[in-house]
């Protein structure tokens, strides 16, 4: 017999039947569950054949404590569905997180391709003078250094905006050394042949 504050508190109709020795049918009548459940647990040992109502209630109210915090049980269930959830939602992230990747471009393929391009355009650029007085030879003068100096103008403004995208080193700051270097300082205008 008990005899802690708790236990004492109860009602007398209560201490009586937690005190009688159980049966598995009153056992699973009080807490919810088959009798066929009381005579599994009672196998298992977590109940002990003779031992009264209460100290059942006390041994059941344990091992529901232990099942909870994923410890103590020879059914590993909870445990396993705790890890079979934790990789699935861990997946499911990864595929979000590839889903977004696929969005963006790394950086360093970025510049490599804005570099390619524009030494290419700025390429185009200074052979266009050329390609202009070829298809034209009765081009006057003047107009054939109007042509130089606009397409000139045209490939200095390029290669300035171009050379003055801001390259950013991983920890965001421009460097110059990251830029491409797409400028001539003697090629700022181009000439006829």
């Amino acid at each position: 017999m008990r005899t802690d504050e708790s236990y004492l508190a109860l009602p007398e109709h209560i201490r009586a039947q937690l005190d009688h020795q159980g049966r598995q049918e009153d056992f699973a009548g009080l807490v919810g569950i088959s009798q066929q459940a009381v005579s599994r647990l009672i196998h298992k040992g977590a109940l002990e054949p003779g031992d009264s109502m209460g100290e059942w209630l006390l041994a059941y109210c344990e091992r529901l404590q232990d099942q909870a915090a994923g410890r103590g049980t020879e059914d590993d269930t909870l445990p396993r569905e705790r890890a079979l959830l934790a990789r699935a939602q861990r997946r499911g992230q990864d595929i979000r997180n590839q889903r977004e990747m696929a969005d963006y471009a790394p950086r360093a393929i970025l510049e490599d391709v804005l570099a390619f391009v524009a030494a290419g355009m700025a390429q185009r650029l200074a052979e266009l003078p050329a390609q202009v007085f070829a298809e034209c030879p009765t081009l006057p003068e003047p107009a054939r250094r109007a042509v130089e100096a606009a397409v000139g103008s045209a490939r200095a403004e390029w290669l300035r905006a171009t050379a003055s995208l801001p390259a950013k080193d991983a920890d965001g700051d421009p460097t110059a050394d990251e830029t491409p270097e797409l400028l001539d300082s003697d090629d700022e205008s181009t000439t006829a042949p």
